[in-house]
């Protein structure tokens, strides 16, 4: 018998069944697929987050995990206005939904009070002193020690509770200090005291408790860190007399035997070291 065409009626039946039979086992495996997805991506299975800002890892931890939420920590802050080690910040938010094994990412306040180095403000105007203070976040007494000096308005010493502080030492944020500033030179004289075998740092402040200031320094060896230097010579020599915020000038060296040796006579060396 001929055929009618290309194909006859049985080869299209036969088509038309696999094309069914494709099309079934295509549903199939969307269905498998949907339901696999939905099951792998927990879908509905959300919890709502707790708000753990205000309290400490230590207690937070525990409420997440029964919510199966895992806790992280991502970064640190400092504010004094809410409790140290305590969450400040959290994501997801409180309140709004997540997955069983989500990570909730927090941020925590500071253990404890982040510390800055004091900077060398010696000769600088006050007011230039304060907006750098202000600028590391220590907080400047509004009202300031004066003292007798060469030059009028410039700082000649930073204090923390009634103590000289020393520039790169360090103070906790937030700290009050005061400043000591210049208001020139006096009317009266001053006897000039003795600083022989003190540092530098210790010669300026009881040279400014006797309304004095220090003036020019020179050094035997050249400065070095953790090299501690002592005075052995000053200029004018200790029982003379100075106007109240004259300088005295300095000499210094790492051979404590020098100041020994200068400390019962204290005339300055004809050697032009000034």
């Amino acid at each position: 018998m001929k055929k009618s065409g290309f194909f006859d009626k049985s080869d299209l039946k036969f088509v038309g069944w696999n094309v069914v039979l494709a099309g079934v086992v295509l549903a199939l495996i969307l269905v498998f697929l949907a339901i696999w997805l939905r099951g792998y991506t927990q879908h509905g299975q959300e919890v709502e987050v707790a708000d753990v800002r205000g309290i400490v890892c230590e207690e937070a931890q525990p409420i997440l995990a029964e919510q199966g939420l895992v806790l992280v920590v991502i970064d640190s802050t400092y504010s004094d206005k809410v409790p140290f080690g305590t969450i400040v910040e959290q994501d997801p938010k409180p309140n709004s939904h997540a997955k069983n094994g989500r990570a909730v990412y927090v941020t925590i306040n500071a253990t404890t009070k982040r510390q800055v180095a004091m900077p060398n403000l010696q000769d600088m105007s006050y007011r230039q002193a304060e907006t750098t203070l202000l600028g590391l976040g220590l907080r400047v007494d509004s009202v300031y020690d004066y003292e007798p000096s060469t030059y009028r308005d410039l700082v000649l010493d930073v204090k923390y509770n009634g103590v000289s502080v020393q520039p790169g030492e360090k103070l906790a944020v937030g700290s009050k200090v005061r400043l000591v500033v210049g208001f020139g030179r006096g009317t009266e004289q001053v006897e000039v005291p003795s600083v022989i075998g003190l540092t530098l740092q210790d010669a300026r402040s009881f040279l400014l408790s006797h309304r004095l200031t220090v003036g020019a320094v020179t050094y035997d060896e050249p400065e070095e860190e953790g090299v501690t230097q002592y005075v052995y010579q000053q200029i004018p020599a200790a029982g003379e007399k100075l106007l109240e915020g004259e300088t005295v000038a300095l000499k210094l060296s790492a051979d404590m035997e020098k100041a020994a040796i200068s400390a019962p006579n204290n005339e300055p060396e004809d050697d032009g070291w000034f």
